[in-house]
């Protein structure tokens, strides 16, 4: 059976788990800048990457503890996006590093503790 019978179209929500509502809140809404997805006037999370990244803090998620899923957003320079991370106080989990020699990888910390994994294609030299 294929992705098609199922009926699988696409990624729509991204949830994840914080231990401080408003604080998590605060850091993907300010410090990243996320634009705040609305579903009938209600802000449901934000937008990021064409989808709706939720943030649940009524205890029905943990932040990451392995094992756990692997969030990682496709961005336009790795090392551009660590940098601007960097210059807002983010913390770098993961330095940006050469991948399968085609990408550049590297990850940071949300507010709650969470791994979120960003690439790009290496840059041909």
């Amino acid at each position: 059976m294929t992705d098609a019978n199922l009926g699988f179209k696409s990624v729509k929500v991204i949830a994840l788990g914080a231990t401080d509502g408003p604080r998590a809140h605060h850091f993907y809404g300010e410090t990243l800048g996320l634009t705040p997805a609305l579903e009938a006037g209600q802000r449901v999370g934000y937008e990021f990457g064409g989808l709706t990244l939720m943030i649940k803090d009524d205890g029905s998620l943990s932040p990451s503890i392995p094992p756990t899923s692997r969030l990682t957003v496709e961005v336009c320079s790795a090392p551009r996006t660590e940098a601007l991370l960097r210059e807002k106080g983010v913390t770098i989990a993961d330095p940006v590093q050469t991948y399968d020699e085609a990408f550049l990888v590297g990850s940071f910390l949300d507010s709650e503790g969470n791994k979120i994994w960003f690439c790009s294609a290496k840059e041909p030299k």
